[in-house]
């Protein structure tokens, strides 16, 4: 696990860029705090942040070469299944001079080019130099867990896992605003887009290849859409027997490292699973978890505690109040260098830096709720499908969900919420009513937050197709499956992995997901909707395949997200910031960029009876003008 970067210029003017290498590479400390190191030759350069997690010996050390000295890798990730294809590169005569994953994926890529991505078990974003052809070889895993940014034009290429090190080239910055015009809506960026016109995420289970002054991208892996066939015809029963196998052996595989590892424990079912599997393979497994002493609503930590209890982990419970959470704040708005209004990021922040003064790596169950159905929306997009009475008397008593006060942060009117939300989407057509769901504002009210001229801007971008790409799979005839393959395209990369990457790495911690193994996943996809989700029970499969290792208090429990008290704060302690400085008039009309008017009718919502999401739109409005003033205000 760790920070990579580097350049490629084509010619005297791209060249110049070398002499910001060291500090691209130093931007990236964060990722990785055991080592720095730089290779520069005549127009490449290439430079390595480590976090020690497999053979932590100097001689493991990146950017690594081949015995020839022609090709150089600076990875950054894990390869689950190394010692497998260490042993099969062996039998062909390669020998290894170190016990790293590092040099059996450079073998392997020398052997059989981007065919060996195919391959390989894990999670990575690597960049592979030929000094003889003069070429950068680029690829991301298949899910997107790790990131890999770059930017192209007339005299270089750049690359890296974070938007700082590129920035940290010197390049031009100019705002996307097709970019923001959705992450007004989403609270996030999908890819390939950045907030920045110039700079492009490579999508997962995508590679690029650099020569000639040309990237050309490739696409080598994508969840294959078999579920409506059926095609392994296999009875649910036999269906949980494998599903079992694969995620054991998923937890398993992800069990190795030469430094302490762990298990986050939240009390959710995916954490659970997860932590019980690991404990039948390491008995001394380690678990953490984050509680809220001010905030029952949000803790989770006695069904942790009693999950910790039944597989005798090491558990230990970090427990926070609302100062504890909001003096992080400044942290995370300091680290993230695109917009990105997750605010859960704080919590992931929080229990990352905690986790690693225990451990150095942790295993997570992100990715089971895109994979098997667990969020609010799939519950609604079942109800949708499988109409009956309730759904119908939903959308007939939208006037009353309009005039019920809406909140997070208590049962009765976060009830109330979802049920607006609910019916607000069924008068839509299939892809906006995804694009509600997934969403906080609609189209209408994220253009009014702009002024005149940058609503004019938006008109002049490429934001319907990019939507329309994004959305691609969402069809009038509407199936959960397709709903789960947008999510594991879409939301799982851009929020809940980008969140994970970027508050784990922070912190020097590495967060292992087995429910994102490749043959897990591929598995999964090819199961009917029913299998996953039913009017009564979300994740189905998961929680009748493993109903045995779940303690009784957590089957079937309703579903709590990982969330901080935000309208609280904005409510109070930050109101000062957004009333004085962020969101205030001057500010938002000596930028230019903003509807005074609209925003301000924001405000209104958030310090009223009924505030509704409103504090979600809040944030992400304060996480840019944040980001905006850390790269923009300056100049």
């Amino acid at each position: 696990m760790c920070g990579i970067t580097g350049i490629f210029a084509f010619n005297l003017v791209g060249k110049f860029n070398l002499i910001n290498i060291s500090a691209a590479t130093q931007a990236l400390q964060k990722r990785g705090p055991d080592h720095q190191a730089v290779y520069n030759d005549e127009y490449v350069g290439l430079g390595h942040r480590r976090l020690s997690i497999i053979d932590t010996r100097p001689i493991a050390h990146q950017p690594m070469w081949d015995e020839t000295k022609r090709f150089c890798i600076v990875f950054n990730g894990e390869i689950f299944n190394f010692k497998e294809l260490r042993k099969q590169l062996e039998d062909q005569d390669v020998h290894f001079f170190s016990q790293s994953d590092t040099e059996v994926l450079l073998n392997l890529y020398l052997r059989e080019k981007e065919k060996c991505l195919t391959r390989l078990n894990g999670f990575f974003a690597f960049c592979i130099y030929d000094r003889q052809e003069q070429s950068l070889f680029l690829a991301r895993d298949r899910y997107g867990v790790k990131p890999l940014l770059y930017m192209i034009d007339e005299d270089k290429f750049l690359f890296a896992s974070e938007m700082k090190s590129i920035l940290a080239y010197g390049i031009d910055k100019e705002i996307d605003y097709s970019s923001l015009f959705t992450y007004l809506q989403l609270n996030y960026i999908p890819a390939p887009k950045t907030i920045f016109k110039n700079i492009s995420k490579l999508p997962p289970g995508h590679f690029a290849r650099v020569e000639g002054r040309k990237c050309i991208i490739g696409r080598y892996y994508q969840i294959a859409v078999a579920y409506d066939s059926n095609p392994n015809h296999l009875t649910y029963t036999e269906a949980k027997g494998k599903f079992s196998h694969l995620l054991e052996s998923a937890v398993q595989r992800r069990l190795i490292a030469d430094v302490p590892l762990g298990t986050f424990l939240s009390g959710g079912i995916d954490s659970t699973v997860v932590t019980g599997l690991a404990a039948k393979h390491k008995p001394d497994l380690h678990t953490f978890s984050i509680g809220f002493k001010d905030e029952k609503f949000f803790d989770e930590t006695r069904y942790a505690r009693i999950a910790a209890k039944k597989f005798n982990t090491d558990h230990t419970v970090f427990s926070l109040s609302n100062s504890d959470l909001f003096e992080h704040i400044h942290d995370v708005l300091e680290y993230i260098d695109e917009p990105f209004a997750d605010s859960s990021a704080i919590n992931v922040y929080i229990l990352s830096k905690k986790t690693r003064q225990h451990a150095t790596v942790a295993l997570s169950g992100d990715g089971a709720d895109e994979l098997l159905g667990g969020y609010n929306k799939h519950a609604a997009y079942y109800r949708l499908i499988h109409p009956g009475i309730p759904e119908k008397t939903v959308k007939l008593l939208q006037p009353l969900w309009d005039a019920l006060p809406q909140s997070r942060n208590h049962f009765f009117s976060n009830n109330v919420r979802q049920l607006k939300r609910f019916a607000e989407g069924l008068q839509l057509n299939a892809q906006d009513r995804y694009w509600r769901w997934a969403g906080y504002a609609n189209e209408k009210d994220a253009l009014n937050l702009l002024t005149t001229s940058t609503q004019s801007l938006i008109l002049e971008t490429d934001y319907a197709s990019y939507k329309g790409k994004l959305l691609e799979h969402i069809s009038e005839n509407e199936n959960i499956n397709d709903v789960l393959l947008t999510d594991m395209n879409m939301v799982l990369p851009n929020d809940m992995l980008t969140k994970t990457d970027w508050m784990s790495m922070a912190n020097g911690l590495e967060v292992r997901t087995p429910f994102l193994d490749f043959e897990l996943v591929n598995f999964t996809f090819s199961l009917p909707d029913h299998f996953k989700i039913n009017r009564s029970l979300r994740k189905r499969i998961l929680q009748d395949a493993f109903r045995y290792l779940l303690p009784p208090e957590l089957y079937n429990r309703s579903k709590k997200g990982f969330e901080v008290p935000m309208l609280k704060w904005l409510q109070t302690e930050m109101k000062s910031m957004i009333t004085e400085d962020l969101l205030a008039k001057k500010t938002i009309e000596v930028q230019g960029i903003f509807n005074y008017t609209a925003i301000q009718r924001l405000k209104e919502q958030l310090y009223s009876r009924n505030p509704g999401d409103v504090h979600a739109r809040i944030w992400a409005l304060v996480v840019f003008q944040w980001w905006w003033k850390r790269y923009f205000r300056k100049e």
